[in-house]
């Protein structure tokens, strides 16, 4: 079966589907400011903030290196799809049952093992993005991908706005470990409604595309290299523009030890992150058929930039709470650019596949947390803004070498 119009545009409203429900799960469970706030609530220090940024970030990311030849392998993917997002559900309903019932227990074997859930649940997504950009790639019709990222950017806004606003009247009206365990069991019932949206899909085009164990991923990885200098830059790309994701959970860590903030101001910082998401995909939305994407490359730079500088000139936490729509303009921008990137330099055939490669190039923000983490324990965040600053400027190379026409 062919991928005609009438089935791209019933693909295309199943992964909105999707991105609506997944949206309004997010902010319940948001990498960049909840999780982190949870995790230091529970006794968590810096080292623990690099570790849970490495496992949901960087770390996630590269174990797509052992999950896409297997992945690659089969002719349709929709049942891992379904494997993958079916195993976030589960745990992120464990994480809320686990904080109920155990987390007025600040002790390490609580802390470990709220780091396993949070584990299970970073490598579902892993596994699950793989046939993800695979079945996105050839279920919506090329001239419409850019149109998708962006209306996606949209309405999980919109959906995050609305849940930012609970998440943050849960966070101050309730106590911890309460209104942590509150936020994941929701996010739970969001994710498998939004799972909906999956079974929904109609994968059209089987993959004749094959990978034969790790060392042949290796071998046509090397070969894809030498074939196509874009995969390289592209690479280099992810690994210092990528790095700027994992800025905003050491913010929270800089707000709770120097700035004394409190569960309250954390909802804020998760409101005001969700109305920079919004701002910037309504940009782009609009635009999307006038804007290059080397602009926004650039842009972003700039944007990661003063993210960075700013951040290190406030000292008030009333003021600190701005930063965070600055931080979710530039989320924004590195997610539409770097997954319509990832369209554009594969094919349907090897889509999965170079969804595995961008995690085996993901290696720098895999373990710059967890470097990070020490940095601040030993010297201080001013060091940690320094650093951060050097590898996302050093991007510019990497744009300028792409130099993306679409």
């Amino acid at each position: 079966m062919s991928l005609s119009k009438k089935i791209s545009t019933h693909n295309f409203y199943a992964f909105l589907w999707h991105a609506g429900f997944l949206a309004l799960a997010k902010n319940f469970i948001d990498v960049d400011t909840i999780i982190p706030a949870m995790l230091i609530e529970s006794g968590g220090k810096a080292i623990h903030v690099g570790m849970m940024t490495t496992i949901m970030l960087g770390g996630a990311s590269f174990t797509q290196l052992f999950f896409a030849p297997y992945i690659s392998n089969k002719n349709f993917k929709k049942n891992f799809l379904l494997l993958g997002i079916n195993s976030r559900i589960f745990a992120l309903f464990a994480l809320g049952f686990v904080l109920y019932r155990f987390g007025e227990q600040t002790s390490e074997a609580v802390l470990w093992l709220l780091f396993l859930l949070i584990a299970i649940f970073s490598l579902g997504g892993a596994f699950t993005n793989i046939s993800y950009v695979d079945m996105l790639g050839k279920s919506i019709n090329e001239d419409k991908r850019k149109t998708f990222f962006s209306a996606k950017q949209i309405i999980a806004g919109s959906a995050m706005l609305f849940s930012a606003y609970w998440a943050k009247k849960i966070l101050a009206f309730m106590g911890y470990p309460v209104n942590f365990a509150f936020l994941f069991l929701m996010g739970a019932l969001l994710l498998l409604i939004a799972s909906g949206g999956f079974w929904k899909i109609k994968e059209t085009t089987s993959s004749a595309f094959k990978i034969f164990g790790i060392k042949d991923f290796a071998r046509k990885l090397k070969l894809e290299l030498t074939q196509k200098p874009g995969l390289v830059y592209f690479l280099g790309f992810i690994n210092t523009q990528g790095v700027i994701l994992s800025f905003l959970p050491f913010v929270i860590l800089y707000a709770k030890n120097t700035l004394d903030s409190q569960s309250h101001d954390t909802g804020y910082f998760l409101l005001f992150k969700v109305i920079g998401v919004i701002s910037a995909s309504l940009i782009v939305f609009f635009m999307a058929q006038k804007i290059k994407y080397n602009f926004l490359l650039f842009l972003n730079v700039v944007l990661s930039g003063l993210l960075i500088f700013f951040t290190f000139l406030i000292n008030d936490v009333q003021t600190l709470r701005y930063i965070f729509v600055l931080g979710g303009v530039v989320y924004s921008l590195y997610v539409i650019t770097m997954n319509g990137l990832l369209l554009e330099i594969s094919g349907n055939e090897n889509r999965a596949i170079y969804t595995g490669f961008t995690g085996a190039g993901n290696i720098l923000p895999a373990i710059f947390p967890l470097l990070c983490g020490w940095i601040i324990t030993h010297w201080g965040f001013e060091v940690f803004f320094l650093l951060i600053g050097a590898i996302v400027l050093s991007s510019v190379f990497f744009i300028h070498k792409m130099n993306c026409k679409n």
